[in-house]
């Protein structure tokens, strides 16, 4: 005969809130936005050799070939943001280490589009010109 223990109330009533409960409304849109920007980004790579000229655009990098160097950065990004809202929506725990990570890329590559690359670009000196 098993005796009933005092904390056995307190284990039946334990209530638990889901991690998706618990993000805003605003995380919420994003992750879905990002669960269609991942599902495009496979499409992109299975059927970009069909497109011809496909415009992808991220943190300030641009191409309008899928199949370049560039082109598969950008799709590879998009591809990571589909893991990453994957991983937030299931409430997997992975899922916010992989976000913590795609943040950390987000920044660097911003950083490089907005601070090294304009030095690299041909209209960057005739606009410098044009200032002097």
């Amino acid at each position: 005969m098993e005796e009933k223990s005092v904390f056995d109330e307190f284990d039946n009533n334990f209530n638990t809130k889901r991690r998706r409960n618990l993000l805003p409304i605003w995380i919420k849109v994003f992750i879905w936005l990002f669960f269609a920007f991942g599902f495009i980004g496979i499409l992109i790579l299975a059927f970009g050799f069909f497109m011809g000229k496909f415009n992808l655009s991220l943190y300030g990098l641009e191409t309008d070939k899928a199949y370049s160097l560039m082109g598969f950065f950008l799709t590879a990004l998009f591809i990571l943001k589909g893991i990453v809202s994957y991983g937030l929506w299931f409430e997997q725990d992975w899922g916010i280490k992989i976000a913590k990570i795609d943040a950390i890329i987000g920044l660097v590559v911003c950083g490089i589009s907005m601070f090294v690359l304009p030095f690299f670009t041909k209209n960057f000196y005739y606009d410098l010109k044009l200032l002097f």
